[in-house]
């Protein structure tokens, strides 16, 4: 029964009737946005996001039976047990805002569908090699902060009077969020500004976030490379067990040929015998 029940849950037409499941349910919790749907239509929703949440825990039920304590095991079923949770606990008082979290079911769409998983774990395994990067984009951060700060301190104070405004400022010029104006501005009383801000957009944008996205597309090229030797494995492993199978099924074919009872072959060669007899 148990085989049965985790061939069900694996099943693609399940897997689908899922993701359309969690599609829907983040539709309606969309439009519990809008007052005037909510007037209108609330009593539907209200029942639909009833409804999803119930598909929701009976399926986790239903792969607590069926994997047992393997369910614990896998991060991705605590990470659905601790979304579909949420939503049970009463959303009143201190606790309304859990109310909103309810969206947080959407991302069940990261444990169901193989392709965000593998996205997903590639961040994952991504992660050592970013903090690296982000120890030294925040080193690169904080130096041009000081010199900024003492530069131009004086002469726009609004963007770089502070280390921590400093800080936002060049965050936001590393983003290019309207750096062209923030250099401007500067520039009306330090024509050579444009050398700080060239060289930190040059670092920080081109470089260091540059780097950012080549360790994650690392970490996917990774990914995607196991997955792949682990299906020529499988693929390997079948077809071992398909030339063993034809081996054995030959083996059989032989020695049914050769143990046939000597009694069995005369009585098939007397009629023939006789035949000839006769002729």
């Amino acid at each position: 029964m148990r085989a049965r029940t985790r061939a069900f849950l694996a099943h693609r037409h399940f897997q689908r009737f899922i993701v359309g499941v969690i599609v829907i349910n983040a539709g309606t919790l969309g439009l519990e946005t809008f007052p005037p749907v909510v007037g209108s239509h609330g009593h539907l929703l209200t029942a639909i996001d009833h409804v999803a949440l119930y598909i929701f825990a009976a399926e986790l039920l239903a792969k607590v039976y069926a994997e047992r304590s393997a369910f614990v095991r896998d991060p991705w079923n605590i990470f659905d047990t601790l979304i579909v949770a949420i939503a049970f606990v009463p959303a009143t008082g201190g606790l309304s805002v859990l109310r909103s979290l309810r969206i947080l079911r959407a991302l069940r769409l990261l444990s169901v569908v193989p392709s965000l998983r593998r996205v997903v774990s590639a961040l994952l395994r991504a992660m050592p090699g970013m903090s690296s990067i982000v120890v030294l984009l925040s080193l690169v951060l904080y130096v041009a902060a000081v010199m900024a700060t003492k530069l131009y301190g004086q002469t726009a104070p609004d963007r770089f009077g502070s280390l921590p405004t400093s800080l936002f400022t060049l965050y936001q010029t590393m983003t290019g969020d309207d750096w062209g104006n923030i250099a401007r501005e500067v520039m009306t009383r330090h024509p050579s500004a444009w050398i700080f801000f060239t060289i930190f957009i040059l670092v920080c944008t081109f470089v260091i976030l540059n780097l950012f996205m080549a360790v994650v597309v690392s970490a996917m090229d990774d990914e995607s490379a196991e997955e792949r030797a682990a299906i020529e494995d499988n693929t390997a492993h079948t077809q071992r067990i398909l030339d063993e199978l034809a081996e054995l099924r030959k083996e059989v074919a032989e020695l049914r040929y050769a143990t046939r009872s000597p009694a069995a072959v005369s009585e098939s060669s007397t009629p023939r015998r006789a035949a000839r007899r006769r002729g």
